[in-house]
Order: C-alpha cells, then sequence, then structure tokens
C-alpha cells in the first residue's frame, strides 16, 4: 500500500506543479488514493521530495537530486556515529545514549534515517527515547543500527 502510494505520488509530481501537500492530497484523492497529511508528509520525508522553482517562478515538489539524497544520508549516519555513545531497546522503546548536547541531533538523524516505524521521539541533553510501533519494531531498529553504529 506505500509503495503504490508513493508510486503514485511520483507520478503525479512527473505530471503537474503541486505546491502543498494539500494539493498532494487532492490529486492523490482524484487518482482514488485516500490518505492523511501525516501520511503524505512523511511520504515526501522517506522519498526526499524537495521544492524547487518550476518555469513560472513558483515553487513544486521533485525528486532530489541523487547525489544530494546521498549526500544527506552520509551526513546523517555521520551524525549517529559520532554522537552516539550507545543504545537498547526494551518493548517498544529504543533509548539512544548520547555525547552531553546531542540527543535532539542524533534523534533527529535516527528518524530521517529510518523507516516510518517510528512514532515519535523525545531527547533530552544526553539521551533519547523512540517509540516504535511495536516491539519488533524496536528490535529491527536496533539491529540497524548496530550494522550503522561501527566503533
Amino acid at each position: 500500500m506505500k509503495s503504490a502510494r508513493q508510486s503514485v505520488i511520483l507520478e503525479i509530481i512527473a505530471e503537474q506543479d503541486i505546491e502543498t501537500q494539500g494539493q498532494l492530497l487532492d490529486a492523490l484523492r482524484d487518482r482514488g488514493v485516500e490518505s492523511t497529511q501525516a501520511t503524505v508528509s512523511r511520504d515526501i520525508k522517506e522519498l526526499r521530495l524537495v521544492k524547487e522553482v518550476s518555469p513560472d517562478g513558483r515553487y513544486r515538489y521533485a525528486p532530489a537530486g541523487q547525489d544530494e539524497a546521498s549526500d544527506s544520508d552520509r551526513r546523517m549516519m555521520e551524525i549517529f556515529r559520532e554522537g552516539c555513545v550507545g543504545f537498547d531497546h526494551a518493548l517498544h522503546t529504543v533509548v539512544i545514549k548520547t555525547l552531553p548536547g546531542l540527543a535532539s541531533a542524533v534523534c533527529g538523524a535516527v528518524d530521517a534515517m529510518y523507516d516510518d516505524n517510528i512514532l515519535g521521539t523525545v531527547a533530552g541533553d544526553d539521551t533519547g527515547i523512540l517509540v516504535m510501533r511495536n516491539a519488533a519494531a524496536a528490535e529491527r531498529l536496533c539491529t540497524q543500527l548496530r550494522r550503522t553504529y561501527k566503533r
């Protein structure tokens, strides 16, 4: 369902200039795809859509250049690697310990890099809590983070 919706989003932005999430929601509905603003917002993030200036001077959604997206991924991974000092999960929660003052940046990087099973993050000074959809998602995220976090 998600990949089909995201494919439709890519078709829509290739065919017409879409300036806002509201316009994108309307265009999805016109194609028979029901969604919410929050879901469309996550799709935009996951698809790494950016706003660019159209020939008529207005803004529109467009796919980020491949170099831009991969550069962003590298930066997010570096923030995680440099700021994280450890992590673990309990039930549906992942706790990340960071260097002082970096919890917000590290949690933001993890949120940007990984799937939509992250329901939300809360960050203090040196600790971040990620609330996951379920315990299996928390365990999967920790497995993914272990691959990234090689000290």
